[in-house]
């Protein structure tokens, strides 16, 4: 029984070896570089073409039916793709990561700017506003709410593709190691694998909430939790 479900004591001192010998230390360290490194390109890429398909309509026209059939795919699907266009090592990973993550947050950012009052725009046009000021000052700040959540939901699915490729694709961090521990029929190794990255998915999750509250210190929304 032991061989399938280990004892917690045997997970627990398997999570402390693993963190007392570096080894925990560098697979969250590769794991979270290449999930941040694709959840920069996803938000940059996301925001970027998320405002320009509320403003403009030819690219509307083009992503609109794009969108529609991408965002229900599961897109890890695409990961032999991935693995024949980039290669094994970490630019198939990000990429794919920051691929599978771009979706939620074009969409949300298309719904936050799409949603943003007409009577704000006019007020500020009617002030001398130039379409600039109007852009970055006023849809960009209306909108950052919904973009934020977007923000939110992308980084876990960073972190999951990314683990998912790991655990396809090898090249160390904390899918790796957990497929390593299965291939070894190393039952401990995979159980306390599988805390460390509920415990870095809770970390993530936490960071973002803070990083949240931070940016919008001055909307009504922080305003109510105070």
């Amino acid at each position: 029984m032991a061989f399938l479900l280990p004892p917690l004591t045997g997970v627990v001192t398997r999570m402390f070896h693993d963190l007392f010998n570096g080894r925990l230390a560098i697979d969250i360290g590769i794991t979270l570089f290449r999930a941040i490194s694709a959840f920069s390109i996803a938000a940059i890429s996301g925001i970027t073409l998320g405002i320009l398909i509320s403003r403009v309509r030819p690219i509307r026209w083009f992503f609109d039916p794009l969108l529609s059939i991408g965002l229900p795919m599961p897109k890890v699907a695409l990961l032999p793709i991935f693995m024949l266009w980039f290669g094994l090592f970490d630019a198939s990973k990000i990429l794919m990561a920051a691929f599978s993550a771009s979706f939620q947050i074009v969409v949300t950012t298309w719904a936050g700017t799409r949603g943003v009052e007409r009577e704000l725009v006019w007020s500020a046009r009617s002030l001398g506003a130039s379409e600039r000021q109007i852009l970055w000052e006023v849809i960009f700040r209306a909108a950052m709410p919904q973009i934020l959540t977007g923000l939110q939901i992308a980084m876990p699915i960073c972190v999951i593709v990314v683990l998912v490729t790991e655990m396809v694709m090898g090249g160390q961090g904390l899918g790796d190691s957990m497929l390593r521990s299965a291939r070894y029929v190393d039952s401990p190794g995979v159980f306390a694998g599988i805390v460390e990255i509920g415990l870095l998915g809770f970390c993530v999750m936490k960071t973002m909430e803070v990083v949240r509250r931070r940016l919008l210190a001055w909307h009504q929304e922080t305003q109510k939790d105070h």
